[in-house]
């Protein structure tokens, strides 16, 4: 036990600067896992809003066909209930007119860009 003590007298400060080298490793360390983890986050954070991005603009070209495609029935609606209110004739181009009045295009959203496990 003496010669335990006696060699801690004399290298005391050798062991003193391998405890901080120790302790300066661990703190680099956990700085560096912490930054890695951070650049994960951010990294994963932009590519799901960039798909989420992608999808809303997919939506919204989705929404206007829908929304031009029930304008064109809706007119077709009304060029058919005008000629009736007028007492006219059977034409030919009523028959197109009739086939677009029974399309009713409903847009659906696409959420598979919030899928990637994160509930909203």
């Amino acid at each position: 036990m003496k010669k335990i003590i006696e060699t801690f007298k004399q290298k005391w400060s050798e062991y003193l600067l391998e405890v901080f080298v120790i302790i300066i490793g661990i703190i680099a360390a956990f700085a560096l896992n912490n930054w890695n983890e951070e650049r994960k986050s951010l990294k994963f954070e932009k590519n799901l809003l960039v798909d989420l991005l992608n999808t809303l603009n997919d939506d919204f070209k989705s929404m206007e066909r829908s929304i031009e495609g029930n304008e064109r029935a809706q007119r077709s609606c009304e060029i058919i209930l005008s000629h009736f209110d007028q007492n006219l004739p059977y034409h030919d181009s009523q028959t197109l007119h009739f086939e677009t009045t029974f399309i009713c295009i409903v847009g659906f959203l696409n959420i598979a860009a919030c899928g990637n496990g994160i509930k909203i």
